[in-house]
């Protein structure tokens, strides 16, 4: 266009003066024409302070019987993310992510959310665009996503929908989102069921139509978060044709630098990798796609190790890391796990620390608990975003400070016996505390759980040789227990009232809002008989209730009844704190819930199959050992 305009003015000025003045003046008006159209689309403020996120204009494809008024709750969001120009030669002013759309606008047709160049271009700055996608069950997981990359200043992104709710929902929160035609189901498809294999396959379908716009492509998994902006990081390797992340758990290098290729056993990680639209890269993701499609049986992360692994070597130069593979022609680098980390550097190791790194970004694998544990694990590392209401639970918060003896956690070897003796006084404390919280009707808030080995699917040596796992170590909470039976809906008729938890880290997270943290009650044990240690609701000066030890449920009732508004209780110990339910029924139907609450240990080196399971009763069976099944009709949970 600016050259045909400069041919224009030329051609013009070969003529008369008069014509010069006149296209000038048009052509002048129509510049100052466009910025005012522009600037009245755009002139209205970055947040209607009336409009809540609750609240939804009416639909336009409310024909494909999506909800036009999304009810998942407002997240506690400042809504303050900077977003600038994209670049390109076909520019346009976006308005900011997290900007609500008028409720005096209908939505757009499906259609205007087609994947097309056009709409890629709106959201690319420097060449860049940053994806994900997911469907319903995600949607807390993709804001999550899109509020850590705003809040970094990026703006870059769109979210790709596989469902017509997701889509919806993102639109009328100020999300840029584009249709991927799925039209699969809104719940969670778990791991590894054929649903969620056609999900990967669409995320390679995805890689091979977007690299022909000719953007560079940092493609994610939506349980991942950002933590650092890593756009420099991948800007320092200007020749590599993709970088990918890894499941390696070895460290290959104390810096910043990329992994040392001929060392990486781990498997590349489809989960974070940045493409270019490179020649090689384009036949690469056209390759894994054609693979895919030719079968069904392959999983899109082992698809492409194999592409990748087809020739690996020599490397690029002596001094990027980067390495030729695939077809002798595609340049790789293999991102530090140190700081690009999977769940096990990140929670496990913690490497980033060790090595005095900034992460960029986490990737919850290794774990054991489904998506709730996911969830969990960002929870307990204080990098989801929930609803304010999360923070502050209609029946109070109950809490306590678990007591370790120095012995269980740093005397002796590190064994499967002393690793189980450890996990197992905690445990116990938990039991009780999840029965007065279920009696008080209150959301337990779980303690930091210690152990001593490691948990994995195959048989190790208690850590893996060669990681830098501290012993003993804060474990996630699903290394122990069922995260996700604990956080399921069970039956109340045959498992009591649910109850609910919280990670260890609640009361760190500065969304907790200060009602809650100045309403608080200490309560200190003390044995029935000495001084001042009777059942009565009166505090001392400093407000600390005096409760004995081994009460019932009945003295547990007349005491906390009087402190119901209270928001947090929280017990110096749970050592000896309950005799247990008084009705019988109720009792048995507590046991049954929380012996489903543990999991397993994983793996002995000697023995198949490896595994041990948590027994949370295991204090009421004399002798009780940590032993793998010895027969298969002996591998089952504790009876």
């Amino acid at each position: 266009m600016g050259w045909n305009w400069r041919n224009g003015f030329q051609e013009v000025a070969n003529t008369k003066p008069l014509f010069l003045t006149i296209y000038a003046t048009v052509i002048i008006g129509v510049i100052f024409s466009s910025f005012y159209v522009f600037s009245a689309i755009y002139s209205k403020p970055l947040v209607d302070s009336s409009n809540s996120w609750l609240s939804s204009p009416p639909s336009a494809i409310s024909s494909h019987n999506v909800d036009s008024h999304p009810t998942e709750p407002a997240l506690n969001f400042s809504r303050s993310a900077t977003v600038g120009l994209t670049t390109g030669p076909q520019s346009v002013l976006m308005p900011p992510i997290w900007q609500v759309p008028s409720k005096t606008k209908k939505m757009p047709p499906l259609k205007a959310f087609q994947l097309t160049k056009e709409l890629v271009q709106q959201r690319v700055k420097d060449n860049v665009i940053i994806v994900t996608f997911g469907n319903y069950a995600f949607m807390d997981f993709i804001l999550t996503w899109v509020k850590h990359l705003t809040d970094l200043g990026l703006s870059n992104l769109l979210v790709g929908a596989m469902d017509t709710k997701l889509l919806e929902a993102l639109y009328w929160k100020g999300i840029p989102v584009f249709d991927m035609g799925s039209h699969m189901s809104t719940v969670d498809v778990g791991w590894g069921s054929p649903t969620f294999h056609k999900m990967g396959r669409q995320k390679v379908v995805m890689i091979d139509s977007l690299l022909p716009y000719g953007f560079e492509l940092l493609m994610c998994d939506t349980d991942m978060v950002w933590l650092k902006n890593p756009l420099p990081y991948f800007a320092r390797f200007p020749e590599a044709d993709v970088l990918t992340s890894s499941d390696q758990v070895i460290p290959t290098v104390v810096d910043d630098r990329l992994d040392i290729w001929q060392q990486v056993s781990g498997a590349y990680n489809i989960g974070i990798f940045h493409w270019r639209p490179t020649d090689s890269a384009k036949k690469l993701a056209k390759a894994w796609k054609e693979m895919l499609i030719a079968d069904d049986k392959i999983w899109d992360q082992n698809g492409f190790n194999d592409l990748l692994h087809k020739q690996l070597g020599p490397p690029v130069d002596e001094e990027s890391g980067l390495v030729y593979a695939f077809d002798g022609n595609l340049k790789l680098g293999i991102l530090p796990a140190s700081i690009f980390c999977s769940g096990h550097t990140y929670f496990v190791q913690a490497t980033y620390q060790q090595f005095r790194l900034e992460p960029y970004a986490v990737h919850t694998t290794f774990q054991f608990a489904g998506t709730e544990g996911k969830r969990h694990r960002l929870r307990e590392a204080m990098v989801f975003y929930d609803p304010p209401e999360y923070y502050d639970s209609p029946g109070g918060f109950l809490s306590f400070k678990p007591s370790i003896p120095k012995s269980l956690l740093l005397d002796g070897q590190h064994t499967i016996e002393s690793h189980f003796s450890l996990v197992n006084y905690q445990m116990k404390q938990i039991r009780t505390a999840l029965a007065i919280a279920s009696l008080l009707d209150r959301t337990l808030v779980m303690p930091p759980l210690w152990c001593r080995l490691d948990r994995l699917w195959f048989a190790h040596p208690g850590v893996l040789e060669g990681s830098v796992t501290r012993q003993p170590f804060i474990c996630p909470l699903d290394h122990v227990f069922e995260v996700n039976v604990m956080l399921k809906e069970l039956p109340e008729e045959e498992f009591g009232p649910q109850i609910d938890i919280k990670e260890y880290s609640f009361f760190d997270n500065p969304s907790v809002p200060r009602q809650v943290k100045d309403s608080w009650l200490d309560v200190k044990l003390c044995q029935k008989g000495s001084q001042d240690c009777h059942a009565s609701n009166g505090t001392s000066p400093q407000g600390v209730l005096r409760f004995p030890k081994r009460s019932n449920e009945e003295t547990f009732k007349a005491v906390f009844s009087s402190f119901k508004d209270i928001k947090v209780i929280q017990f110096s110990s749970m050592q000896d704190a309950f005799l247990g339910f008084s009705d019988k029924t109720r009792e048995q139907k507590f046991r049954n819930r929380v012996k489903r609450y543990v999991g397993i240990w994983c793996c002995v080196t000697d023995h198949t199959p490896g595994h041990i399971y948590y027994d949370m009763y295991w204090d009421e069976k004399p002798g009780w050992k940590p032993k793998a099944p010895q027969t298969p009709a002996d591998d089952h949970p504790p009876l």
